[in-house]
């Protein structure tokens, strides 16, 4: 994701890396606990007395929120400081994830989970324009990575981590750490972060013109492709890993940790090559995903086999959101600000779609029927990637 340039009002002569940093944190935190139920399905279905395809709901309810109020947070907070912003919605995630670890229901869990999605939505939204309220002009691009790091780290060690924490304290304990480390994040902001008066907000005029950029439109719709088949087979990977390879809580762990150190190296990789080639990387990642995907039922059955699949299910994955940012942005380099909205509002609502979906179709037909169809929609990305008449700047 990029920033906007940054105005004279905004420049400093200092870089605040502090401060930087702890934004970072703040976005690791909102999409790790987006993510953490999807390696906890199964401990918290049975808590819950609910399927692992309603449990799975729990990620849908946050997407959808977050989709719906990430476009619209610059706009509606235009007059009010972007640190208090920034720590109101903290504490609101504290409070969301606390609620989350004790939940006698699934009821109590979804009132949780919008909760989490309204302030998830938020601090995304504003991340994306304050690396220039916080470094020098030149070190925005730097900030902007820095800041968004988080994120991609989140995507990929949040669930194993989680995971791990469950296995050994129980579910309820994934989400108390993600409370305690809301909080700390929210109390640091208040003597970290600088006062940062709003800017002009993305006015919904601009949101409009970025979106009728047929490169952008390509853009998000890969997005949203990719996100959708991902998240409907990544939010049922441990009951289909439970079923394919009969693997039990600690190897599941470790497979995921698998996955997301393949996922962080995959990120790194994609991206300095992505800020060059976006269309190439994108092309190259949705293929692997497809294949990846389609191999799985198949292969997936001993402990070797699964590990590698998830080696390599991570290490395409992992460059997904710094490639198709990389896209988004360049082919509207005007509207960078409204690119992101609708980037981050694409990306929610498409990890709701898959996470509804897949569990769907996991509980009416199993795994298996998952992971197919999930390879078929990361293939329309691909086809979609390689048309020749479409990509950044087309």
């Amino acid at each position: 994701m990029h920033a906007r340039s940054s105005t004279p009002s905004e420049q400093h002569s200092e870089n605040r890396w502090g401060a930087v940093l702890l934004v970072a944190l703040a976005t690791f935190i909102v999409v790790a606990a987006e993510m953490m139920p999807v390696g906890l399905l199964t401990p918290i279905g049975v808590t819950l007395a609910q399927s692992e395809g309603t449990i799975g709901l729990s990620l849908t309810i946050t997407g959808l929120v977050a989709a719906a109020t990430a476009p619209f947070v610059p706009v509606l907070t235009s007059r009010i400081d972007r640190r208090t912003t920034l720590v109101v919605l903290m504490f609101l995630v504290a409070v969301a994830n606390s609620l989350t670890a004790v939940s006698p229901n699934f009821a109590v869990m979804a009132a949780a989970r919008i909760l989490l999605g309204m302030s998830m939505g938020g601090v995304w939204a504003l991340a994306a324009s304050l690396a220039p309220k916080l470094v020098k002009p030149r070190s925005v691009g730097l900030g902007t990575t820095i800041i968004f790091s988080g994120i991609a780290v989140a995507s990929v060690l949040g669930v194993p981590a989680g995971a791990y924490i469950g296995a050994a304290f129980g579910w309820n304990a994934a989400f108390w750490v993600l409370a305690a480390a809301a909080t700390m994040i929210t109390l640091a902001m208040i003597v970290v972060l600088p006062k940062m008066p709003p800017g002009a907000g993305v006015p919904l005029s601009s949101l409009s013109a970025a979106y009728r950029n047929p490169g952008v439109r390509v853009g998000l719709a890969i997005t949203a492709f990719i996100v959708t088949a991902h998240f409907a087979a990544y939010t049922y990977v441990r009951p289909a890993l439970e079923s394919f390879a009969g693997l039990n809580a600690s190897l599941i762990g470790t497979m995921l940790l698998i996955y997301g150190i393949l996922g962080i190296i995959g990120n790194f990789i994609a991206g300095p090559t992505a800020a060059k080639t976006p269309k190439a990387v994108v092309t190259i990642l949705s293929l692997g995903i497809a294949a990846t995907l389609a191999l799985f039922p198949s292969l997936a059955t001993s402990t070797i086999a699964a590990a590698l699949l998830m080696a390599a299910w991570g290490l395409f994955y992992g460059g997904i959101s710094v490639s198709t940012q990389a896209w988004t942005a360049q082919a509207e380099p005007a509207h960078r600000e409204a690119v992101a909205a609708l980037w981050v509002s694409i990306f929610n609502a498409s990890i709701a779609l898959g996470s509804f979906t897949g569990g769907q179709i996991y509980d009416g037909a199993g795994p298996n029927i998952v992971f197919w169809i999930t390879a078929g929609t990361a293939t329309l990305a691909f086809l979609l990637a390689i048309y020749p008449k479409v990509g950044p700047g087309k």
